[in-house]
């Protein structure tokens, strides 16, 4: 296995909408390894979330995993949110792809989401909590969107204006 670059804001790569992966594309030893990759990728970053886009593959798939023990990985090819609660709930997020940057965002507390799994198997989840903020988080990688789209115009401008600061110190 072996780490991944993952792409920071600025990068004009993370705004791409991802494409759907087929069958075949699944089934391949190099989209195994990839996944693998991803998983190490995240948990050494460390996080809890990576999509595709974020490490500069433009192909509809993300992995998470939201456990302390960081035991049960999760791999989500061609998500489709199907259903979301009217029950809202606030997380403090991050972003790999925003290091340092946190903020409080609003979004559904419960949804149905299904996928295929990293062999190809469709599946239907219901998660609720932390787990769907994740799952949110990472399907709008997939559309294209950063949490930091959530913000209101002043808080988005303060977060940007803090990472600016923190990417220029980090260099220096």
């Amino acid at each position: 296995m072996s780490l991944l670059p993952i792409l920071e804001l600025p990068h004009p790569r993370l705004r791409n909408v991802a494409g759907a992966l087929d069958a075949e594309r699944i089934a391949t030893p190099q989209f195994q390894r990839l996944l693998d990759d991803m998983f190490e990728t995240m948990y050494t970053a460390p996080g809890i979330g990576l999509a595709a886009t974020q490490v500069d593959v433009h192909e509809r798939f993300m992995v998470i995993d939201v456990t302390e023990a960081r035991d049960q990985p999760l791999v989500f090819i061609n998500p489709v949110i199907h259903r979301r609660t009217e029950q809202l709930r606030e997380h403090q997020e991050g972003c790999l792809s925003i290091p340092g940057i946190y903020a409080d965002v609003t979004r559904a507390d419960g949804i149905q989401v299904e996928a295929l799994d990293r062999h190809g198997k469709t599946f239907v989840l219901e998660v609720d909590d932390l787990l769907a903020t994740c799952i949110q988080h990472e399907v709008d990688h997939l559309d294209g969107k950063l949490f930091i789209d959530y913000l209101s115009p002043l808080k988005r401008d303060r977060a940007l204006k803090k990472y600016e600061k923190l990417q220029k110190s980090r260099d220096s």
